[in-house]
């Protein structure tokens, strides 16, 4: 029986499976509520030492000990406590250790979509795309610290005052990002952009406005004809969710390898590989970069790419890798337009070092990236594809784009955007590849709204 089950065990029915409260308490004050917790604590360091909040214990043994000083310091209470507070207390002491805090019921909450930590008695959230303030608090920095340490632990990251940022994520791939003093001049700050648990589908996207009907078949078409797709936006515009989205249209069949600094990915293709990154060591070795792991990958037989996210000289890699027989391959980067897209790659892969000209660099990525697809957030906190371009060559200097949707901004009412993502009415030049690699598109998504 698991430690939940059991302390459901000695509560009646009705107090059983009770969800943590937001910070308010029912029938006693925050600090007897407060003390109760901190006599929990104390007698668990007693028997247990630090390694009760190191993850070095067995979680059985964990667990044991856990349902054991609760009962004792409930039962020594001289205050009578409600069935409804024994459990809450019980529930949240469990959180704080062996989960993550006040951060638990947040977790659970299906609806938010981000919590940002800015300090220990400061914790914001992203509901419907808006920041609400929550009455939610750690007990003090060390609290907030120990928390962070657990996380970062469990993916074999580390963060301290030599090293103070850090990427990790929790094990349902929820992406954590935490930074500490001396930088974080206010104590530690930890934000947690949180994945739902079940993975997004392209039919959600179109429910949600994200992508139109015939724009979700066009990229569908552009995914199982091998086109190499760049998908750009600023951060928190769903990048990776659209990503995601993209990658469930490639084959069943195919070998695919993804990269990622911190896994997020959820593909659900029987023949997938995911790499992750590796920061150094104490020592300051051991550190595997993204660059690392994409040229790793082409030594792997892929048929396909998956690149989380570009951000350093391995764009490089990746464009060398679309040019040498990896088609279809698929990346993000952070950008405002497409043009800006491509901009960024360019200025990425001079940062490999290679001191190459301005125009070869421009003919790498004019031949290796075939589409690039822009989102964007909206004021309401919406997200949407505003706009697919096609890259369709050089001239000069100047690498060729035209637009084959963007996103129509009729209307804007109450601060809600009302628009959607329309054909332009050109007609891609890349319909006879798809042809050769068996997918056929008809020129009917491309027509244009104001010509019908």
């Amino acid at each position: 029986m698991g430690l939940a089950e059991r302390l459901n065990s000695v509560s009646p029915p009705s107090a059983r499976n009770i969800p943590t409260p937001s910070g308010k308490r029912s029938s006693i004050a925050r600090d007897e509520y407060a003390m109760l917790k901190h006599d929990v604590h104390e007698q668990l360091l007693q028997a247990l030492g630090q390694q009760a909040y190191a993850g070095q214990m067995e979680q059985r043994v964990l667990e044991e000990n856990v349902f054991n000083a609760i009962q004792s310091v409930l039962a020594k209470s001289k205050k009578p406590l409600s069935t409804v507070d024994r459990a809450r207390i019980s529930q949240e002491i469990i959180d704080d250790i062996l989960g993550n805090g006040p951060l638990e019921p947040l977790l659970r909450d299906p609806e938010i979509t981000e919590i940002m930590v800015n300090r220990a008695d400061s914790i914001f959230i992203e509901r419907g795309g808006k920041l609400h303030a929550t009455d939610l608090r750690f007990s003090d920095e060390e609290h907030l610290r120990r928390t962070i340490d657990r996380i970062v632990s469990r993916v074999g990251r580390r963060v301290d005052e030599a090293s103070p940022m850090v990427d990790a994520r929790l094990p349902d791939g929820s992406r954590v990002n935490a930074v500490l003093p001396p930088i974080a001049l206010d104590g530690c700050s930890l934000t947690i952009r949180k994945f739902s648990k079940d993975p997004f589908t392209a039919k959600d996207l179109v429910t949600m406005g994200t992508l139109s009907r015939a724009a979700t078949d066009v990229i569908d078409a552009f995914v199982r004809g091998r086109l190499n797709i760049l998908i750009s936006g600023g951060t928190g515009s769903g990048k990776t969710t659209t990503l995601n989205v993209m990658s469930g249209f490639i084959p069943d069949d195919e070998r695919i390898v993804t990269v990622e600094d911190a896994a997020e990915l959820q593909l659900s293709q029987p023949h997938v590989l995911r790499m992750e990154s590796r920061p150094a060591n104490v020592e300051g070795h051991g550190q595997v970069t993204i660059r690392d792991l994409v040229r790793n990958c082409l030594r792997m037989r892929p048929d396909r790419i998956i690149v989380g996210e570009v951000r350093d000289a391995a764009a490089l890699d990746m464009l060398q890798a679309m040019n040498t027989g990896h088609d279809g391959s698929l990346s993000t980067v952070h950008a405002n337009t497409p043009r800006d897209a491509l901009s960024r790659i360019e200025t990425m892969v001079l940062m490999a070092g290679m001191d190459l000209p301005v125009r070869v660099i421009r003919e790498q990525i004019a031949s290796a990236i075939n589409v690039v697809v822009q989102q964007a957030r909206m004021r309401d906190g919406s997200r949407h594809v505003t706009q697919i371009s096609e890259i369709t060559g050089l001239e000069g200097d100047t690498i060729l784009m035209q637009d084959l949707f963007v996103f129509d901004y009729n209307a804007e009412d109450r601060g809600q955007t009302m628009g959607k993502l329309v054909p332009t009415g050109i007609t891609p030049s890349c319909l006879d590849a798809l042809a050769d690699n068996g997918v056929i598109l008809s020129t009917d998504h491309f027509r244009s709204p104001w010509s019908r």
